[in-house]
């Protein structure tokens, strides 16, 4: 189903991609004319992709502005692809991240300008080619094409240690990423030599072979989560990333694998699912409490964010594994919410990295008697970080913390201190960075530009609308996720050993 009648979906993908090759017939000497090119591609892009909210039909679970060709016949492989409920708003996301990211490397990119900006869009390309596809081998291609371009933005234009952590990154997401593909060759010829997506998520596979597969595409999406205790290459390629990959990292590629669970592991492998789904959430609680404990030990603001994704993360998860309509939905609206408020924050360390160079919280202290209007945004995103009621990060933590309580309440109810600590870290961030006595260091710190501000407005906006009126957002997820749970409910039961595990 196409509602617009021409392909706003390939528009949207490849659009990115044809502003990198014309970056790259720029001489690279005219860098002003690299990054206008790169900004005028990333917002066109956004702007092009508007009409999938406003002619999306929420009434139905099935797949809108379908695009289907056949690409390679000896192997039924289609370039096909789609949006749902589910996709839709992780597509605005990631147009609406790639300007911002644009924005905030107007100045701070000094080096490589024109590789830089062509990575960027190559990664935009990618971002949304994966909530896309409907067919599995172009979702692959899409997932690994990511890879590459992001390899080379932590390891070419990061910190010190910046080819420690871009190797780690790449050796950890590529291990998981080759045992969902030996998955996803198995599904091939498990479910009648097709790669098309939806019509293998209809199809009921043997319990065994769910048992396998569910492990295959667990271990590249708790990857790519990612999940306790697979979480190491996390805090290395956040504190090493120039400011662009560490939003791009937590905004979007860290939603690749909880996006993988709702798209692939929960329909496809409904049994075994079901049968893990204690195990599940008790990794999600570790990864809450885990994550939220060691951000009280950092002393690197970018290092501590990032053990906070951990934790935050473990609430999405926790939220996708309760397996009913509010926990789910609150698991999906939190992603969305953690992509906003956490490359928000990472934004803003990049904003006075660029005037300090150092991330020390140490070297900080009364930056608010300095930089009055970056400390009211600071604020907003630390408040939506710790869950105030009327900010986006209360209703998703709500949402998720509901839903989990009505599977499994000790789970819930252990996992709600990761809250408690999650504002015990943050408020003393804020103290710690922004009052208190000045730092000689930071005196004469201008405050924030107009660039600076217009990149980071849309999304406080963003985190005030999803916090005051978040069924614009939900609305659009209703029918995606009563068909999933459908899915799951309706599978046949297992008469395997499964029904004697303990957590059955």
């Amino acid at each position: 189903m196409n509602q617009l009648g021409y392909p706003i979906l390939s528009v949207v993908i490849f659009l990115p991609l044809l502003g990198a090759l014309m970056v790259l017939l720029i001489n690279r000497k005219n860098e002003s004319l690299i990054r206008w090119v790169t900004l005028i591609t990333s917002v066109l892009t956004f702007i092009l992709a508007i009409p999938l909210l406003t002619h999306f039909d929420k009434t139905t679970s099935k797949m809108q502005f379908v695009e289907s060709h056949t690409w390679i016949p000896q192997w039924n492989i289609r370039y096909s692809v789609g949006i749902d409920g589910i996709s839709i708003l992780f597509v605005m996301l990631s147009t609406l991240i790639t300007v911002l990211c644009v924005l905030i490397s107007w100045k701070a990119i000094k080096d490589r300008i024109k590789e830089f900006h062509i990575a960027l869009l190559i990664v935009d390309t990618a971002m949304v080619g994966v909530f896309s596809s409907l067919d599995f081998f172009l979702f692959y291609l899409f997932w690994e094409a990511m890879l590459i371009p992001m390899y080379l933005l932590i390891g070419v234009w990061g910190g010190p240690r910046r080819l420690y952590a871009a190797i780690k990154f790449f050796l950890y997401t590529l291990v998981g990423s080759v045992l969902m593909l030996v998955g996803i060759i198995v599904l091939y010829f498990a479910g009648g030599r097709t790669f098309d997506i939806v019509q293998l998520s209809s199809q009921n596979l043997p319990y065994g072979l769910q048992f396998w597969l569910f492990w295959a595409f667990f271990a590249a999406f708790a990857v790519k989560v990612p999940m306790f205790p697979v979480h190491t290459w996390l805090p290395d390629a956040h504190t090493e990333a120039p400011t662009a990959g560490s939003v791009i990292l937590a905004a979007i590629l860290i939603k690749m694998g909880a996006y993988g669970f709702l798209r692939f592991s929960i329909p496809l492998f409904p049994e075994a699912t079901k049968t893990y789904l204690v195990p599940m959430m008790l990794l999600s609680m570790i990864a809450i409490i885990y994550g939220a404990v060691i951000c009280l030990v950092q002393s690197d603001l970018k290092r501590l964010i990032a053990y906070s994704s951990v934790s935050h993360m473990g609430f999405v998860t926790l939220g996708l594994f309760a397996l009913n309509a509010t926990g789910l939905e609150g698991g999906i609206l939190q992603m969305i919410n953690h992509g906003i408020v956490t490359g928000a924050l990472f934004l803003g360390v990049g904003i006075i990295y660029e005037r300090t160079h150092t991330r020390e919280i140490a070297d900080y202290g009364g930056v608010a008697s300095r930089m009055p209007v970056y400390a009211a945004f600071f604020m907003i995103f630390t408040l939506a970080a710790i869950g105030l009621p009327g900010l986006n990060g209360f209703i998703g933590e709500f949402l998720i913390l509901f839903g989990a309580f009505s599977a499994k309440k000790a789970i819930a109810v252990f996992s709600a201190t990761g809250v408690v600590i999650g504002a015990a870290y943050m408020l003393w961030l804020y103290q710690k960075v922004f009052f208190q006595t000045v730092n000689p260091k930071i005196e004469a710190i201008p405050d924030m530009d107009l660039r600076e501000i217009v990149t980071l407005l849309p999304l406080v906006i963003l985190i005030v609308w999803i916090g005051v009126y978040p069924n614009t957002f939900l609305s659009y997820m209703h029918a995606s996720v009563q068909h999933l749970l459908e899915r799951v409910n309706i599978a046949p039961e297992s008469l395997s050993i499964a029904r004697l595990l303990p957590w059955r």
